[in-house]
């Protein structure tokens, strides 16, 4: 009877020290177009899309897979606030990324801009906010928007290169923006949609005091024109399922690896299951920047007999240890419905060069490396 109880006991004991040493996807964080901050020495911080009213949350962690909810770290009220928390969206205020510099903690997001005497729909902007602590309270640094490019534009994503300088990346909005192609007029054809609304990624430099913008924007990655294009088909899918008249390319981050720039980016709609990742490669900050043929490297997998749909917008970080690069993104399962999660799989980059996401995940899977 002992033997059996001390069986027992080693093998419950067994079970949670596995338990320990894995963990599972999607992790219990509610957030989108999630972005994690590494503070050396310290924790992880998670921002993302949602989790606050009219402003943003954050979260912390030292494992990247158990996250506390710090609460609310920026509000739209602040004395330099220029947003419009009325305007459609709620104000949408998407996809924050902070950045540890000098000392500082610097929140570039986007809203809607409250000056918008035409009245449009989608009028956002991207602005930039400071802090002394990851968790805040950030505040802008100016009471407007960094720049005004003349349309719509969300997804700021910032790369602070070897050389010192500074870029700031984001995306056009589909909104009033139709674009010739032939997908456009294979739909047109088809009687599905009379016009293509596109949106595109620009790069541009950034002052140093992140105040305003160094010359002018450079169009970086937009959807194939061809459909002979080998990107076509899987950036197209929003058209192609009948789901929408637009083509996003939106969500992207870039890093350097060796001599190369990496950009990845996210296409199709957001809201849908057909939201992926691919990437493009480039020798400069702003490019020009060739699409990955082993794209998408990210995507839904229920047709191969899998729960997640609707992977997409990522950021990248790395395990405690450094030794593993770590792609954080959103997605969805059947069991979470239409709500998005986050999801942290583990990503390489090949001898040759190729960026490989080994996700999406939901089975157990050891803890990045480095853990305590």
């Amino acid at each position: 009877m002992k033997k059996i109880i001390l069986l027992s006991f080693l093998i419950a004991a067994a079970i949670s020290l596995h338990a320990q040493q894995t963990y599972s996807n999607p992790l219990a964080v509610d957030l989108a177009d999630p972005y994690v901050l590494h503070v050396k020495g310290d924790k992880y911080y998670m921002y993302g899309t949602g989790g606050a009213r009219n402003g943003f949350a954050a979260y912390s962690s030292t494992d990247l897979v158990n996250w506390k909810n710090e609460g609310q770290v920026y509000f739209h009220d602040n004395k330099n606030g220029w947003s419009d928390p009325k305007a459609a969206w709620d104000g949408a205020y998407w996809a924050p990324e902070v950045y540890a510099i000098n000392g500082k903690y610097y929140m570039f997001y986007s809203a809607q801009w409250k000056d918008n005497p035409t009245k449009e729909a989608e009028n956002f902007r991207i602005g930039v906010a400071v802090a002394d602590k990851p968790t805040g309270p950030f505040i802008d640094l100016n009471n407007k928007p960094i720049f005004d490019p003349g349309y719509p534009i969300i997804d700021a994503n910032v790369l602070f290169d070897t050389n010192g300088k500074v870029y700031l990346y984001y995306s056009r909005c589909c909104y009033k923006h139709p674009v010739q192609s032939e997908i456009a007029t294979w739909a047109k054809s088809k009687g599905w949609f009379n016009e293509i609304e596109e949106s595109w990624v620009y790069g541009v430099a950034l002052k140093p005091d992140f105040s305003g913008t160094i010359g002018e924007p450079v169009l970086l990655l937009r959807p194939p024109v061809s459909m002979k294009d080998k990107q076509a088909e899987w950036e197209s899918r929003s058209v192609t399922s009948k789901e929408v008249n637009r083509r996003w390319t939106e969500g992207s981050t870039i890093f350097k690896k060796g001599n190369a720039y990496y950009m990845m980016y996210s296409a199709n709609y957001f809201g849908g299951k057909n939201y992926a990742v691919g990437y493009a490669t480039g020798k400069s900050p702003l490019g020009p920047f060739k699409k990955a043929a082993n794209n998408p490297v990210l995507q839904k997998n229920v047709e191969q007999g899998g729960v997640v749909t609707g992977t997409g917008h990522n950021s990248i970080t790395y395990s405690p240890d450094g030794k593993e690069m770590l792609c954080v993104y959103h997605g969805r399962t059947l069991e979470t419905g239409d709500k998005r999660v986050v999801f942290v799989d583990r990503m390489k980059i090949l001898p040759d060069g190729k960026l490989v996401v080994e996700g999406p995940k939901t089975a157990a899977q050891q803890l990045p490396s480095g853990v305590k």
